[in-house]
């Protein structure tokens, strides 16, 4: 008698609520039931109001700053160890504090390393998330790491516009490998754009590197921050004479004078996904990377492949 897969149970953190339950209604089950208890001093503790022994959990949260989202997740993969679930995967649409994956100079963390430990110290038995600011942060864990692409989101969506003389740009050199991925699959030219940073989110210097005039430019890029460098990016490229330019980043933080810079600049539109809550835009349009995740959380569950997810 052949025996049958008990069917897992998804389970959300609190900022990821809205996507969590997009992605469990994709998947074709509840959103389990979560409370989390506040004290005054703004201590929290989740607690989960049903039986989840023997059980695989996805528990979807992701771990932009500041320190709660993460401190939730490391507290609800704990909370499912000790209630003996059988596997704990921690679905992260954004892993945060991924851009300290090294030293860049003396005397600093590496925060992504820290944070993969922690993952596992808790208890995690796997990680889904999608576009890792840097690719080699897989190898920080000892657990299976499933790393999604947005890609499989965006392409369509590029090829819905049909623009003509279509050129993929990268904001910066270290996002070269992702722009010539996009420009192979839609068979497109590739600028590159060469920054200098005074400080963190502070550009100092930008050049061109690559032709864009009379040219439809989409710029690419993991995750925007601050938007200084795709507003200032967009600017040059209008000014070497490019006729439109977008953007695809797939992790919308907006931080700061993001959303201002945003409405001030030359950009047609800035398409993301709702791996972090956006606030609305005109700029700004977001696509859903909730079916993608209810996929893979359903392939994983029950034993098959995923490489056709895997397109860049």
């Amino acid at each position: 008698m052949a025996s049958t897969i008990r069917e897992a149970k998804i389970f959300t953190c609190t900022q990821s609520k809205v996507l969590a339950e997009k992605i469990a209604a994709a998947y074709g089950v509840d959103l389990g039931n979560v409370i989390t208890s506040t004290y005054s001093d703004g201590e929290f503790q989740p607690s989960y109001e049903e039986s989840i022994r023997g059980t695989r959990i996805f528990i979807i949260g992701s771990t932009n700053p500041g320190p709660k989202n993460l401190m939730e997740m490391l507290l609800m993969i704990d909370a499912a160890k000790r209630a003996s679930a059988r596997h704990i995967t921690a679905v992260m649409p954004y892993f945060g504090w991924a851009r300290q994956d090294r030293k860049d100079k003396p005397r600093v963390p590496i925060a992504a390393k820290l944070v993969a430990k922690m993952l596992e110290a808790a208890g995690a038995t796997r990680i889904i998330t999608m576009d890792l600011h840097a690719d080699q942060i897989q190898g920080f864990f000892e657990k299976p790491v499933d790393h999604l692409f947005a890609s499989t989101i965006f392409l369509p969506y590029l090829k819905e516009l049909n623009l003509d003389n279509l050129t993929i740009a990268s904001p910066d050199m270290g996002g070269s490998k992702r722009a010539y991925a996009y420009s192979k699959a839609l068979e497109s030219d590739v600028v590159i754009c060469y920054k200098q940073r005074a400080k963190a989110n502070v550009i100092s210097h930008m050049e061109l590197i690559g032709d864009v005039k009379g040219k439809n430019v989409v710029l690419v890029d993991d995750m925007v921050d601050t938007a200084g460098t795709l507003t200032k990016a967009a600017d040059l490229m209008i000014e070497r004479g490019a006729l439109s330019v977008r953007a695809i980043c797939t992790h919308p933080v907006l931080s700061g004078s993001a959303y201002e810079r945003l409405e001030n600049s030359k950009l047609e539109e800035l398409i993301v996904t709702d791996s972090i809550p956006s606030k609305p835009s005109s700029k700004i349009r977001v696509l859903s990377c909730a079916d993608l995740f209810a996929e893979v959380m359903h392939s994983v569950h029950h034993n098959r492949s995923i490489s056709s997810q895997f397109i860049m």
